[in-house]
């Protein structure tokens, strides 16, 4: 276990460092947060009664997605894992007495929260101050704010579980492009990234709640916003603790695998 705290304070100190692409990250993701609110307003400037979600509530879950970019977007991808595959430097990896899908699973957890950490609080403080209904409003209760935390934890697990299996499918490709680009498509509509899963089609929206992607940020930032409250809540986190464990043994089986066929050339 000291091995593994250790990989994981010494790459969420790197991250640290990194402060300039932070601040400049803040400033995207202001103008980003900002662009989106306005443009839904604008449809809801047409007809409120048609959407499924109340403004203010849609204003939080873009603040919040904003906020905590880092821990949910799917493009946020270690390329040193990449790098190291394809360049066949993963035989210093297997050379060690360690784990390697726990190593890359904790590197992978602290350069998330590194780059949240920098971000998260600048963005918050600043939407808290936003007046009615653009900036971030308080949870709808003390009880729902415990289970917001608890699937924002659950919801990072699972981003990290499906990268690893982004990283264990590059072990049977020439290059990672290919695999990143469908799968991060994929991900950043059915995870609510493009627009929140409730403005989805109710038939769509049933069958896509039900995959591992509406447990990413889908999840704690409706739980945060008060869409989502009651029974309804506590399935979708035992949704979230389901899909972690089949994410998580899947990639620990198709890891044994690949590194059983593993072939390193070069003197």
């Amino acid at each position: 276990m000291k091995k593994y705290l250790s990989f994981f304070r010494i790459r969420f100190v790197n991250g640290l460092q990194y402060r300039t692409a932070a601040y400049a990250g803040i400033a995207t993701q202001f103008a980003w947060g900002f662009m989106e609110i306005l443009i839904f307003k604008a449809f809801y400037n047409a007809d409120a009664a048609a959407f499924p979600m109340e403004f203010s509530q849609l204003s939080s879950y873009i603040w919040l997605q904003q906020a905590f970019l880092a821990l949910f977007m799917l493009w946020f991808l270690d390329n040193e894992i990449f790098s190291a595959i394809s360049s066949g430097n993963i035989a210093y990896e297997l050379s060690r007495p360690i784990d390697l899908y726990f190593m890359w699973f904790t590197k992978n957890l602290a350069i998330r929260l590194s780059k949240a950490v920098l971000r998260c609080m600048p963005i918050l403080i600043v939407a808290a101050f936003l007046p009615s209904p653009y900036g971030i409003v308080l949870p709808f209760s003390f009880l729902g704010f415990l289970a917001f935390l608890a699937a924002m934890l659950l919801a990072l697990f699972t981003v990290v579980a499906f990268s690893m299996l982004i990283y264990i499918a590059t072990f049977y490709t020439l290059s990672p492009l290919g695999i990143r680009i469908v799968a991060l498509s994929l991900t950043e509509f059915l995870s609510g990234a493009v627009i929140p899963l409730p403005f989805l089609p109710d038939n769509v929206r049933k069958i896509v709640e039900a995959t591992p992607f509406a447990s990413m940020q889908n999840l704690p930032l409706r739980i945060y916003s008060g869409n989502i409250a009651g029974s309804e809540m506590l399935r979708g986190i035992s949704l979230q603790v389901f899909w972690l464990t089949v994410l998580v043994l899947a990639g620990r089986l198709w890891i044994k695998k690949a590194l059983k066929n593993v072939v390193v050339q070069g003197g």
